[in-house]
């Protein structure tokens, strides 16, 4: 069952497909792509329902790009280092165990994440394109 659990995760991180389309051009960087105007005055793209699931896609990519990412390194490499200095004392060695599980227990539960979102919008009637 663990090796099953193991796969599904893997794969859905490999072949997860994106929430939103090409909706104006997101090149700029920012958070909130729409309501730029351009040298006239005139709001070059309006903000549209599309863009409140993007603004959410972006801020999910950063979390998991520069917080949750790092966290999790650093937690195994706190935990590597706990193994590595337990030097037989079972305390030591069993809070270095517990760091590494927990840092890969939130790992996958952060990459797993964007699953339980889709499967939620999905049972809600969103329809969403790849």
């Amino acid at each position: 069952m663990k090796k099953i659990l193991l796969i599904a995760v893997f794969l859905s991180l490999i072949l997860m497909p994106t929430l939103t389309s090409a909706l104006c051009d997101t090149s700029e960087g920012g958070i909130v792509p729409c309501g730029q105007s351009d040298s006239n005055g005139k709001i070059a793209c309006p903000c549209t329902l599309g863009h409140v699931f993007l603004i959410f896609s972006k801020i999910y990519d950063f979390l998991i790009k520069y917080i949750a990412t790092p966290l999790a390194v650093l937690g195994l490499v706190i935990g590597g280092a706990l193994l590595l200095l337990s030097a037989g004392n079972p305390s030591l060695n069993q809070m270095g165990k517990d760091a590494i599980k927990f840092s890969i227990y939130g790992l996958l539960l952060a990459f797993g994440s964007y699953l339980i979102i889709k499967t939620i919008l999905t049972a809600m009637g969103y329809v969403y394109t790849f």
